[in-house]
């Protein structure tokens, strides 16, 4: 939605400033009130305005250092930006979203990159990628009820399947495609390239379990459905990533009831009492899950960091921030891992829930398409 000229001059105005603040050094104190004064007169002239390389650069890491939600944000300032702004066709989007996961991947040692497209204008609208990451494994609902593969992505298989994609092999981890929408409003999917999506195998260290059931998850988290914004201009295909915390995966995507929910299947093989719950069966299957996913990551040669020296390297950010004078703003919620939340040290404290700009925001019409609920 195009904002107002006074809103995005303001907005404007206060990322300029916060850019050269913490960026600038020389001596020239009349850049900001030029850059300013171009700035106001491209907004007069157009309804925008147009960052330049490095402001982008710096809006997308100062974007990661104030998503309150990411306990990985120590090194915010290591994040790669790849300026694409001048494409908007949905083919050349697909194209480039696999050119980031090959990047990304990097054989297994996971690199902090976002790709960034073209932005919202008051005369068109950018894009969207409505896939909620670029690699997503389906969802195929039965008529008996029955989900094979990722419950959560159901609404946007079966849209997937709709807009003509022949479906994959019909497994548990079938890669999904990338769907994204012209500035006409026209769905698109994609197949991702094989080359483009990294995978682990998942096995236990003792026995081997999880191989034999064909258990697998993709290396790089590249988060496809959410709008950069920086300075009031929005940018709504902005696909980044960091690399996986192990409980991501462990703790959530394959163990959450409403998503793989292995935790029954693995208690039945490592032979627990699951007749009650004061067994602790849950708990017992949970860590021996994640154990699984960490050891199929350290052994793939792939980045991946373990609760809690994440929970120790966000609070070695928060010092350093803290340092400089910004206080750093999380959500604990979602901060506080999701297994042995109380053994790391980020449990222990409260945060300032305030959010901050620039920003990658959830548009609720891009959570909705991830659903499903708008399909053709």
């Amino acid at each position: 939605m195009p904002r107002a000229p006074d809103t995005l001059n303001r907005q404007a105005e206060e990322f300029i400033l916060l850019h050269h603040s913490e960026e600038h050094t020389d001596a020239d104190t009349g850049y900001t009130e030029r850059r300013l004064t171009d700035i106001r007169a491209e907004i007069s002239a157009t309804g925008t305005y147009r960052h330049s390389a490095a402001e982008l650069a710096f809006g997308a890491r100062v974007a990661w250092r104030n998503s309150n939600r990411c306990i990985g944000r120590l090194y915010w300032r290591s994040l790669r930006v790849r300026d694409c702004r001048e494409l908007s066709d949905a083919e050349d989007i697909a194209r480039e979203s696999a050119a980031h996961l090959r990047e990304a991947g990097n054989g297994g040692r996971i690199r902090p990159l976002i790709t960034v497209f073209a932005p919202d204008t008051p005369h068109r609208r950018a894009p969207r990628i409505w896939s909620e990451q670029l690699v997503r494994y389906a969802g195929y609902a039965t008529a008996g009820g029955r989900v094979v593969g990722d419950p959560r992505n159901t609404g946007i298989t079966a849209l997937a399947l709709r807009l003509g994609w022949p479906g994959g092999p019909g497994t548990p981890f079938d890669v999904l495609p990338l769907i994204v929408q012209d500035g006409d409003g026209t769905l698109r999917w994609f197949v991702l390239p094989d080359d483009a999506v990294l995978e682990v195998e998942l096995r236990h260290p003792e026995g081997g379990w999880g191989a034999e059931w064909g258990l697998r998850w993709n290396a790089v988290p590249a988060i496809s459905c959410m709008c950069l914004e920086i300075g009031g201009v929005c940018y709504p295909s902005a696909p980044f990533n960091g690399w996986y915390m192990g409980t991501e995966i462990g703790a959530r995507n394959l163990a959450d009831t409403d998503r793989y929910d292995l935790l029954p299947r693995v208690a039945e093989r490592l032979g627990l009492d699951t007749s009650s719950d004061r067994s602790l069966w849950k708990d017992r299957a949970l860590v021996e899950l994640n154990r699984a996913v960490l050891h199929s990551f350290d052994r793939a040669g792939i980045t991946m960091s373990d609760h809690h020296t994440e929970s120790s390297r966000f609070l070695t950010h928060v010092d350093r921030e803290e340092a400089k004078g910004r206080e750093v703003g999380a959500d604990w919620s979602w901060i506080v891992p999701p297994i042995s939340g109380s053994a790391t040290p980020v449990f222990h404290r409260t945060y300032d829930a305030t959010e901050r700009r620039p920003a990658y925001v959830q548009h609720p019409e891009a959570l909705a398409h991830t659903r499903g609920e708008h399909l053709v």
